[in-house]
């Protein structure tokens, strides 16, 4: 059962001290608070268990909540934003005690692990629940060294659809990627040049696959992309940069402002430059559902062992390993150890237990201020020393848990469903 705040994120004790406590009292095994994203450009699906009187909590004028962000050091990058929208909030005591960028930044390789650490000094990456009653608009993510002319950092994604919470497809269960092969770049030219003529007709020259629950997508920087309508989880580089290509979705007007928000003012106008971001190969590539389809691969376990441990999101961008997540299937009277590469964040979508003892309860609804039992975070030193996770239920216990980068290089590779096992 969800549990309601009784408390800010303020303390006597210094910041460190409370961290320090923290840290010593979990084990490393972080209750986290449920961290809710509105975007005031989409219309919410209504499938996160978010109570329905709280799904315009931020006011109408921000727009519903349809995100939830899981072990997030990353802010949200929305108009009227708070500082910490977007961020994870350790609970400690019943009640919110410092945020998680703010425990990394003191316990540094304690927490996320010495390469981690060294490399990034921080947490890189991040996962959320995306939930929408229809299609978004076609778009892309910056890389790495167009973010960086704003001071942004570039965004490659994953796909998983959770068949937990896929239940209804909504309106639109369907996505458009990339751009078929033979689109010119004048084509999108011409779809910019008419952005305010009605719909710009930028989907004509792509494609839409349909989704199917239980299976993903891994999608790199730069690559056009239309997301549909089933609730997606996405492991993620910890960034929220885009650009919208598409004018007009199911009647609603896009603004110009969405597509240039993270260019430099100077090239706000400039077409040329807009179609230029896109990586044009990876778009109209000829086998694009090869290239980035992902099916689940089993990594341990099975029938006989009482649980099965599932890769769901694997690969590689640009020859990089930049975040990987499993899906742990445990049945119910099943008492398991798991050893994992490095720190990981985890959210339940199903069934109840415990984990290393502490309450593990996937929450039927939720009010906007509740502190829920299903979402952890694990650090380096717990994940590599093991992870106790018990089903106390009577259905399966089903974790979802992403990793940051270079954390499991034997992950496997895109396409390797599809090849005959040894």
């Amino acid at each position: 059962m969800a549990k309601k705040s009784s408390g800010g994120k303020t303390s006597e004790k210094s910041g460190h001290s409370i961290i320090r406590d923290i840290m010593t009292s979990s084990g490393g095994i972080l209750l986290l608070a449920p961290t809710w994203v509105p975007r005031s450009f989409l219309t919410p699906g209504r499938r996160l268990k978010l109570h329905v009187d709280d799904i315009y909590a931020y006011g109408a004028n921000r727009g519903g909540i349809d995100e939830r962000w899981f072990a997030s050091t990353t802010p949200a990058a929305n108009e009227g934003a708070a500082p910490d929208e977007g961020l994870s909030y350790i609970v400690h005591d019943g009640k919110k005690a410092c945020t998680l960028a703010d425990a990394i930044k003191a316990e540094k390789e304690n927490l996320i692990g010495p390469d981690i650490w060294s490399r990034y000094q921080r947490w890189p990456v991040y996962s959320k629940f995306f939930d929408n009653m229809g299609p978004i608009p076609h778009h892309m993510h910056q890389n790495a060294a167009q973010a960086a002319l704003v001071g942004q950092q570039g965004k490659p994604e994953s796909y998983y659809f959770p068949p937990q919470m896929n239940s209804i497809g909504n309106n639109f269960p369907y996505t458009f990627f990339g751009l078929e092969p033979g689109t010119q770049k004048s084509d999108v030219r011409r779809c910019l040049e008419n952005w305010n003529k009605g719909d710009n007709g930028i989907l004509n020259y792509s494609k839409a696959y349909r989704l199917q629950p239980g299976t993903g997508w891994l999608v790199p920087p730069c690559v056009l992309h239309a997301p549909g309508s089933l609730v997606t989880y996405e492991p993620q580089w910890g960034s929220d940069v885009f650009g919208m290509y598409q004018s007009l979705v199911e009647g609603r007007y896009v603004p110009w402002s969405l597509l240039v928000k993270d260019v430099p003012p100077k090239y706000h106008k400039d077409l040329d430059y807009l179609v230029e971001q896109l990586d044009w190969d990876g778009n109209v590539n000829p086998s694009f559902k090869d290239s980035h389809h992902l099916e689940p691969i089993v990594s341990s376990g099975g029938p006989k062992a009482g649980y099965e441990d599932k890769w769901i999101v694997y690969g590689k961008v640009n020859g990089q390993e930049l975040f990987s997540a499993k899906e742990l299937t445990i049945q119910p009277g099943t008492k398991i150890t798991v050893k994992d590469n490095g720190a990981y964040g985890l959210t339940a979508v199903q069934g109840c237990g415990t984990i290393n003892g502490k309450r593990l309860q996937t929450p039927a609804m939720i009010r906007f201020t509740q502190l829920t039992e299903d979402e952890y975070f694990v650090s380096h030193g717990a994940a590599r020393t093991g992870v106790s996770y018990d089903n106390t239920g009577d259905e399966p216990l089903v974790i979802l848990r992403y990793f940051g980068p270079d954390t499991n290089p034997h992950a496997p590779k895109i396409g390797d469903a599809k090849r005959p096992t040894k």
